[in-house]
């Protein structure tokens, strides 16, 4: 009986769905033809994207849903490039992806003999906006190396992973069948019993602690939950962790860090603990929190625990774990929390009442939206005013369900990441909050979304004619507005062009019938509100 070979790509490719893998972004070429030979029956859908920024985009929105990482197919060189903004934008804020690409023969790797798509050294473009970045000189490095990737989303700070597969690698016949060598090993921990200890001590001595929570603490929010109700502490978020905590939670400060009255309130802690967030300016709005307290720190990442915001106890493990361990040893009683609950309540009186004209603009579109979105829906924003106001102003319901591109701060990641997490969680509607600027950095999904997506995805296009954000900026420091007015197509016909349930309300009123429509609606729906209908 004569069995059948495989090549290297069509060993990959099994060896990935065994690993879990459902669902693949990319964009079929002459470079990557080995593995698009591995997927017919091997369970994984794939999705073709219109560039491959979009598809690094769509796995990060995936990833960001599902908890899984998100997978690509790549094109030598021009494809790596292209989507390294996606890379460097999940690198930047923590998410778990896995780009598998083509390079050169191994035979011209590093020659310049001018192959197709030659770079002089390929790795080297993604090494520094991945957790590692390495090339399968043989196939038999590919078991290893998918090990190792999985390593790292298993066990460290999740963070991208490149892989390149040389061409003759992809194509060679492999001597054995690896691709059931499946190897997960997840191990995070939780910390030293002194670190607990010395932890336990500072809350049970605290007077005003607060707790601030971020993406990696995404699996603690039970424990998160109890601890704030345990020590009355006023309990932030960062942008990644919104949803944590209920939205009516007394204690619940939300992810206020970014304006004036969530910095006076910090202010007055004298412990805060921080899990699973890098504390970074991009969440802040300021170069430094005003922070007066002893700072305890969860993190899963031990450079974190001496950067720009030196820790006085330094917890090295999983955020759910090592929560658990604090409530086991912290005292049982709950304390009185009713000035905690005060200082939070005058905190949300605080920001509304802070809101300029503009930022009022955006809190009625926002309240629109949560009038007519899901429960269960999830919101994937771009780098836009009307999502800078909802990082804070905005309630998520539960975690996953505010995608923002926070770290990297990349335009055009609205769309692709709001088409990739209908993906990673296809029961979930999804809305799109994106500008008229950086819709146009990547509308070409638009084509991907019509064509894959059969349940409900409504893109809101907040239509203000301009680079708001910068036009602004120049203004406030006295520089004359250069190249922040752009001339806009007819965003309409575009829609309807690629397929799109197109609207255009001529108010907040008719904003919200058409948000209601649209989630009712299977497939993609384009609102486009222009700015004056918003007044």
């Amino acid at each position: 009986m004569q069995t059948t070979t495989l090549t290297g790509g069509q060993t990959l490719v099994r060896l990935l769905a065994n690993y879990g893998v459902d669902t693949v972004f990319g964009i079929p070429g002459v470079h990557t033809l080995e593995l698009y030979r591995g997927l017919p029956g091997s369970g994984i859908r794939h999705v073709l994207t219109r560039h491959e920024q979009g598809a690094s985009f769509m796995a990060d929105g995936y990833a960001r849903v599902s908890g899984k990482p998100g997978v690509c197919f790549i094109i030598t060189g021009p494809g790596v490039t292209n989507a390294a903004t996606g890379i460097g934008q999940a690198y930047a804020d923590s998410i778990p992806m896995l780009v598998i690409s083509s390079v050169n023969h191994t035979a011209s790797l590093g020659k310049g003999w001018g192959c197709l798509h030659e770079t002089q050294d390929q790795r080297a473009m993604t090494a520094p906006i991945t957790a590692f970045s390495a090339v399968a000189l043989t196939a038999e490095d590919l078991p290893e190396l998918i090990a190792r990737a999985y390593a790292v989303f298993d066990s460290e700070r999740p963070r991208p992973v490149h892989i390149s597969v040389p061409l003759d690698v992809l194509s060679a016949q492999v001597t054995r069948d690896w691709s059931h060598e499946v190897v997960r090993r997840p191990g995070r921990g939780v910390p030293a019993a002194t670190a607990l200890d010395q932890a336990v001590a500072k809350l049970n001595a605290a007077k005003r602690p607060m707790i601030i929570a971020g993406g990696g603490a995404l699996n603690a929010a039970q424990e998160l939950q109890s601890l704030s109700t345990r020590l009355a502490a006023p309990f932030f978020t960062s942008v990644a962790g919104k949803g944590l905590m209920p939205p009516d939670a007394p204690l619940n400060a939300g992810s206020t860090l970014c304006v004036e009255p969530g910095w006076q309130l910090i202010a007055e802690a004298d412990v805060v603990l921080a899990v699973g967030t890098e504390m970074s300016d991009a969440d802040f709005w300021r170069e430094r929190l005003p922070l007066n307290a002893e700072l305890l720190r969860v993190d899963i990442d031990p450079r974190k625990f001496n950067d720009f915001y030196p820790c006085a106890v330094a917890l090295h493990g999983d955020s759910q774990q090592t929560l658990a361990a604090l409530l086991e040893r912290l005292s049982p009683v709950t304390r009185d929390a009713s000035a905690a609950i005060a200082s939070v309540a005058a905190l949300r009186d605080a920001v509304k009442a802070g809101h300029g004209p503009l930022q009022s603009i955006h809190q009625a579109i926002l309240e629109r939206i949560a009038a007519e979105l899901p429960d269960n829906a999830f919101i994937s924003t771009d780098m836009t005013q009307l999502a800078y106001t909802g990082n804070y102003a905005f309630n998520s319901l539960a975690p996953r369900s505010w995608l923002h591109p926070t770290g990297y701060g990349t335009l055009g990641y609205g769309l692709p990441a709001g088409i990739g997490a209908k993906f990673g969680a296809p029961q979930r509607p999804g809305l799109v909050l994106v500008g008229d600027g950086g819709f146009l950095y990547t509308a070409q999904e638009l084509a991907t979304a019509v064509e894959e997506l059969d349940s409900p995805l409504v893109v809101l296009l907040w239509n203000n004619d301009a680079l708001g954000q910068i036009r602004d900026d120049m203004l406030g420091l006295d520089i004359e507005p250069i190249g922040v007015l752009p001339r806009n197509p007819d965003f309409a016909a575009l829609g309807r062009a690629f397929g799109c349930t197109v609207s255009q309300p001529q108010s907040l009123a008719q904003l919200q019938t058409d948000l209601r429509h649209g989630f009712q609606r299977n497939g993609v729906t384009l609102i486009e509100l222009k700015h004056a209908c918003a007044h």
